[in-house]
C-alpha cells in the first residue's frame, strides 16, 4: 500500500486513482495506458504524472526492460493513446466548438472579432501549440477542443501532438522506471510546474477579461 504524506489531493489520488490505475494495468497492460491516455487527453483531468511513472514501475521493471526500451515503449503506447483522444477533442471542437461560442460567447466575453482573431493566431501558432502544449501540464488536457474549434491542420496538430505527446509519456515512463517504488514522488516535485502553469493562465484570464470590459466602464474603474 503506497502512502502519501503530502497534500490531500495526493493523499487522495493514492486512495482511489492508483488503485484503479493498477488493476487496470495488471488486467490489460499497454491497453489501460491507452485507454487512460486517451481520457486525459479528452478533457478528463486524470494525471499523466500518475499514469506514465505507475506504468514504467509496473510494466517495465528495472530487472527485465533498459531505460531504451522503457522510454520507446512507453512513449509509444502513451502517445497513441493520447492521440487518440486529443483527436475525439479536437473532432468536438471543429464540429461543435464553433457554433457554441457564436451563439454563447458573448456570456462568456466571447466576440466575434475575438474568434477571427484567434483564427488568425492559431493559424500562425497552431503547430507550435500543439506541440508545446503536450509539454505542460493542465493546458495539455484541454488544448484539443480550442484547435479543432479554430481549425489548426488535422496532420499538422496529429503529428505534433504524437511526438510532444511520445516524449512526455516516455520520459515520465522513465522515472517510474528509475524510481522503482517511489515513483510516485514524481507528482509533488512537479508540483512547482503546475503551479506556474496555472498562475500564467490565471494571469491570462485576468488580462483578457480586463481588455473585455466596455471601455467606458475600464476607464470608470480607472477614475475610481
Amino acid at each position: 500500500m503506497i502512502i502519501w504524506e503530502v497534500c490531500p489531493l495526493e493523499a487522495w489520488i493514492a486512495e482511489h486513482i492508483v488503485p484503479l490505475l493498477e488493476n487496470l494495468f495488471h488486467t490489460i497492460g499497454w491497453g489501460g495506458v491507452v485507454v487512460i491516455m486517451a481520457l486525459e487527453s479528452a478533457n478528463i483531468p486524470i494525471p499523466s504524472e500518475v499514469t506514465m511513472p505507475l506504468s514504467g514501475w509496473l510494466l517495465t521493471p528495472r530487472a527485465q526492460f533498459p531505460a531504451l526500451q522503457t522510454f520507446l515503449i512507453a512513449g509509444g503506447w502513451g502517445g497513441l493513446g493520447c492521440l487518440l483522444g486529443s483527436l475525439l477533442s479536437y473532432a468536438l471542437g471543429y464540429f461543435g466548438g464553433r457554433p457554441l461560442v457564436e451563439r454563447y460567447g458573448n456570456y462568456i466575453m466571447v466576440r466575434k472579432d475575438d474568434t477571427e482573431r484567434f483564427d488568425v493566431w492559431f493559424a500562425r501558432w497552431g503547430d507550435a501549440v500543439s506541440f508545446i502544449s503536450r509539454l505542460l501540464p493542465i493546458v495539455r488536457t484541454f488544448v484539443s477542443f480550442p484547435a479543432g474549434m479554430f481549425k489548426i491542420r488535422l496532420g499538422h496538430f496529429a503529428l505534433y501532438t504524437l511526438v510532444g505527446s511520445f516524449l512526455w509519456c516516455g520520459a515520465l515512463a522513465l522515472i517510474g522506471w528509475a524510481w522503482g517504488d517511489h515513483w510516485h514522488l514524481i507528482l509533488s516535485k512537479m508540483g512547482p510546474l503546475k503551479y506556474v502553469v496555472a498562475a500564467a493562465i490565471v494571469v491570462g484570464l485576468v488580462w483578457y477579461l480586463w481588455h473585455h470590459i466596455r471601455p467606458e466602464r475600464r476607464q470608470s474603474l480607472a477614475d475610481s
